[in-house]
């Protein structure tokens, strides 16, 4: 069975590879990055209607801080997202599975949204003149990582980081499959790989499902 590399940052990559599992893949979890907080302080609660999260790495980095904005109602990308806020005693009154850009299509341009983000992170397509970023945590690149990945190997890209760091650090390609959770993931991959495919959606589950196709494509010679 061919092997299924996950590069996403803990914890969200053992629960991609117990999906993965899930699914009758042969997955294993191989950080890129490691998740740390950052400083930061709530900006002025009156300028904002509610909080966006595309991450749960927010939640889990932000801090007692977060204690500060529970009474914002919560835009949340993916239920993992949305579940962490809950856990921490937001209510969430959107949750979205399809993107940022997809969400905040549901949400009216006028709302002042306050969006706890990463360091790095990918601007909406959409500019909104209501949207403030304020970054909580960083994913800090883990140095020591060898990728002799077996021939055949598919490795999931969560990310356009995540897409050049991988495309740094595996220079024989040819035998390796990519499979992006997004058209900006993929291309920031580079070329060169066996097969380079985005998913239907930006979703763990439309990633799986091309994981599993791709695992069933032939290796080239």
């Amino acid at each position: 069975m061919r092997q299924v590399v996950v590069l996403r940052p803990e914890p969200g990559a053992s629960a991609t590879v117990k999906r993965a599992l899930e699914h009758g893949l042969d997955a294993v979890a191989a950080p890129l990055f490691e998740v740390e907080p950052i400083p930061w302080q709530v900006p002025d609660l009156g300028a904002f209607d509610g909080l966006l999260l595309t991450s749960a790495n927010a939640v889990r980095a932000g801090g007692d801080e977060l204690r500060k904005l529970t009474s914002l109602p919560v835009y949340a990308v993916g239920e993992a997202t949305a579940a962490a806020a809950r856990e921490r005693g937001f209510t969430i009154v959107a949750t979205g599975e399809r993107g940022i850009d997809h969400l905040l299509d549901s949400i009216p341009k006028e709302l002042g949204l306050l969006h706890l983000c990463g360091e790095d992170r990918l601007d909406p397509a959409a500019a909104r003149a209501g949207m403030s970023f304020v970054p909580v945590y960083r994913a800090r690149i883990v140095e020591e990582r060898d990728f002799r990945l077996p021939d055949g190997a598919v490795a999931l890209i969560h990310s356009p980081r995540a897409g050049r760091r991988f495309s740094e650090l595996v220079h024989c390609r040819g035998a390796i499959f990519i499979a992006a959770i997004s058209p900006a993931a993929a291309a920031a991959a580079g070329t060169g790989w066996a097969a380079l495919e985005a998913a239907e959606e930006p979703s763990d589950d439309a990633l799986l499902a091309l994981a599993a196709r791709l695992c069933n494509k032939p290796v080239p010679k």
